[in-house]
This record gives C-alpha cells, sequence and structure tokens, in this order.
C-alpha cells in the first residue's frame, strides 16, 4: 500500500475551492427565504428546534451551528498528514461538527449533505483505501440516521398524506446522496492515483539520472583502467625487457666488450619500442597490438624476444582449429604478454611453456615456468594480476593461478566461444 500524500499545504487548490463553494451555498441557505408557499402549506422545521422550540438550549443552537461551520470551513486549510491518531481525532471532530449542524442548524441543515461530501473528500486526502471507504460508508450511516430522526419529528406534525410524500422524498435522496458518495470516492482516487503516478514517475526519472551519472562515472573509470592497463602491459614489458638488457650489458661490458655491445643495440630498439608506446598511450585501446600479423606470430615474436632478452627459449605449441575474434586475440596476446613479463621479473625460470588450443567451444591458454613461485595467499595483488584476469572475465572466461613457493607458476585461462559466436 502506498504511503499518503504528504501535505504542508493543500494539495489539491481547485477541492478547496470546491468545498468553500458548497459552503457558501450551505450558508446561503440561512439567509435565502424559503420558497413561496401559495401552492402547499407551510412545512415545519425538520430539526431538533423546529420540533421542539420550547427547548432552553434552542436560543443558543443556532449561533452555535454558524460557529461549527465557520471552524468546519477552516478545519479544511490544515489536512494531518503525521500520525494516525491525530489524522482520526481530526476526523471525528468533523463529523461531531456535521451532526450539530444537520440537527441543530434549522436552516443549515437543508444541505449538511453537502458537509458529507466534503467530508469524504477530505478524508480520501489524509487515509489510505480502507480510511476512505470507512469515511464513506460512516457518512452514509450517518446521513440515513439523521434523516430517519428528522422522519420521526416530522411524524409528530405531518398528515398522513405528507408523511407518505416525505418518506419517497427520503428514499430518493438517500439514494442520489448514496451514489453521490460513490462518485466522489472514485473521483478522489483517481486523482490521487495519477498524482502518485506522476510523483513515482519524477522519483523514477530522478533515479533514472542518478543511474546515469553513475554508469557514466564507472564508464570513465573502466576507460582509465583499460588505459592504464595498457600502458603497463605494452610501455611495462618493454621497459623491463630494456632493463635486462641494460644490465647484461654492463656486466659484460668489462670482460666481453662484443657481446655487450649487442644488448646494448637490442636495448637501443626496445627503447625505440618504449617510445612508440608512449606516443601511442592514448590511441592504445583503438589500435591493434598484433598490427594486422596473426595470434600464432605474434605470440612467436614475444617468445624471440623473450629468448633475447632472458636466454630462455619458450615451449609453445598453438593449436587453432579456426579463427578467432579480435577482442580475444588482443586479450590472449596481452595475457601471454603480461605472464613473459612477470616471469622475466620475479621467476629466475630455465624453462617456460606455453599452450593454446581451442577445444568444444572453448579457449584454453595454459603459461607455466619452473621459477621460483610465490604464496598465492599474499602475491596475487599485483597490477598485472588484475589486467589478466579483469580481460579474462570481460570475455565471459575463467582466470586461475596455481603456484606454491619453489615450485613455479601455472596459469590458466579458459574462455567459451560459443557465447561470442
Amino acid at each position: 500500500m502506498s504511503r499518503p500524500i504528504q501535505i504542508k499545504k493543500h494539495p489539491f487548490p481547485s477541492l478547496l475551492y470546491l468545498e468553500w463553494t458548497l459552503l457558501a451555498i450551505t450558508a446561503l441557505t440561512a439567509v435565502i427565504p424559503p420558497p413561496l408557499r401559495r401552492f402547499r402549506p407551510k412545512p415545519p422545521e425538520l430539526s431538533i428546534c423546529g420540533a421542539f422550540p420550547d427547548l432552553s438550549v434552542c436560543s443558543i443552537l443556532p449561533e452555535l451551528s454558524i460557529f461549527s461551520l465557520i471552524i468546519f470551513a477552516l478545519m479544511g486549510l490544515r489536512l494531518p498528514s503525521n500520525k494516525q491518531t491525530t489524522k482520526v481525532i481530526y476526523t471525528v471532530i468533523e463529523i461531531l461538527l456535521i451532526l450539530i449542524i444537520g440537527l441543530f442548524g434549522e436552516r443549515f441543515a437543508r444541505l449538511f449533505p453537502f458537509l458529507y461530501i466534503i467530508l469524504v473528500t477530505r478524508s480520501c486526502l489524509i487515509f489510505q483505501l480502507p480510511g476512505r471507504l470507512f469515511v464513506t460508508s460512516l457518512s452514509f450511516t450517518l446521513f440515513l440516521i439523521t434523516t430517519q430522526l428528522k422522519y420521526q419529528l416530522f411524524n409528530f406534525q405531518a398528515s398522513p398524506q405528507a408523511q407518505e410524500r416525505y418518506r419517497f422524498l427520503i428514499l430518493n435522496s438517500s439514494l442520489v446522496f448514496g451514489l453521490s458518495l460513490v462518485f466522489v470516492l472514485l473521483m478522489m482516487n483517481a486523482v490521487l492515483s495519477e498524482r502518485q503516478s506522476r510523483e513515482k514517475l519524477a522519483l523514477a526519472n530522478e533515479k533514472l539520472r542518478q543511474y546515469a551519472m553513475q554508469i557514466e562515472n564507472q564508464a570513465t573509470l573502466e576507460e582509465r583502467n583499460r588505459i592504464a592497463r595498457e600502458i603497463h602491459d605494452s610501455l611495462g614489458h618493454s621497459l623491463t625487457a630494456l632493463n635486462l638488457q641494460l644490465e647484461t650489458a654492463l656486466k659484460l661490458w668489462q670482460s666481453n666488450p662484443g657481446k655487450a655491445e649487442t644488448f646494448l643495440a637490442t636495448a637501443k630498439e626496445l627503447g625505440s619500442k618504449a617510445l612508440k608506446d608512449v606516443r601511442q598511450s592514448v590511441s592504445t585501446m583503438r589500435s591493434n597490438p598484433l598490427q594486422e600479423q596473426s595470434l600464432e606470430r605474434a605470440i612467436a615474436s614475444l617468445s624471440e624476444n623473450f629468448h633475447r632478452s632472458n636466454g630462455i627459449l619458450p615451449i609453445y605449441k598453438i593449436n587453432l582449429e579456426y579463427s578467432l575474434p579480435p577482442e580475444i586475440n588482443t586479450a590472449i596476446y596481452r595475457i601471454t604478454q603480461e605472464s613473459l613479463t612477470n616471469i622475466s621479473k620475479y621467476a629466475y625460470a630455465t624453462e617456460v611453456k606455453l599452450e593454446l588450443t581451442t577445444t568444444r567451444g572453448n579457449l584454453r591458454l595454459i603459461i607455466q615456468d619452473n621459477g621460483r613461485g610465490f604464496d598465492l595467499g599474499q602475491n596475487t595483488t599485483g597490477f598485472g594480476l588484475h589486467s589478466m584476469r579483469d580481460r579474462t572475465l570481460a570475455l565471459g572466461g575463467e582466470f586461475n593461478i596455481s603456484s606454491t613457493l619453489g615450485s613455479g607458476c601455472k596459469i590458466t585461462v579458459d574462455i567459451p566461444l560459443t557465447r561470442l559466436a
């Protein structure tokens, strides 16, 4: 059940104007003279004081009715919206005021059913549907009770023919009044439903705007991370290899200058490649790191570079039954590149194996070394490992690392190909 409308001011000014109009019509009946009676006898006043004018309180009851009508009108300027108890007390006071006006108001009593319509309208603004139905049913019941009381008072003064006519009039007015209450209830429910729908739509639009901002911020963050990953995978690899070449050349410079020059030449090539990666870092996302060559040839180039840098020729086996989408080629290339970089920097391995195969709609990449390994509980937070894992997960694959101290490391990547077909 939706919560009631929070009311600081009157939520529907047009309804407030309608209330004032009905109240004005009710009040005018006190000053407008009754219809001409040339065609019918004078009817009795249908109120307690009209039936029993000798009552001692009848002298002040007309003023009390006017005062009650004024209070009833002013109560519509501020409706309760907080505690349920406050709403019930507010409604009870309204009902008591209506009863005072209907039973003791004499001329005001002629149109007092309008006050019940106002009561139902206000109840729709402060109660949920069960409360609205209860107030509407109570209003109709009180109308019938009040009308029956007046009918009994009328029987003391009217002839049988007039009583029959008045009974027929009561039946018609009760039917019309009941239908009027039902119409007002349905109309108010429709108006409130439309208002709540607009409020929910405005709230949904605000949430969509917030979600759009979050998505935009997330997209920006992912783009930054992706650019950082590309820079790390390309430039980091080149700089790592460059550093190894320079260290080797520095060690051989005194004992074997000729071989040191070879390492320096290789370092110069790696430096040129690193400079090219820096210049193209912004557009790395749009460029193809394989540079139009096949994945097999690109991995072979990585293996040759690794051999030149570390003196170890990776043993690789590639068995691809069919060509792969460009995004998978790029991801496999970058994962292989990052793995070889990590082996160069940390593993101190003497043997590296690489296997890339496709079987039954699945692509598997295995990279294994016999280096010193590491503790998975402590050394899995590096950017390189995160980069490989993110690339794999982005393609819906699985990324696993198996390593223990002194037993090397094994990286396994499984990427489903049927989902991307």
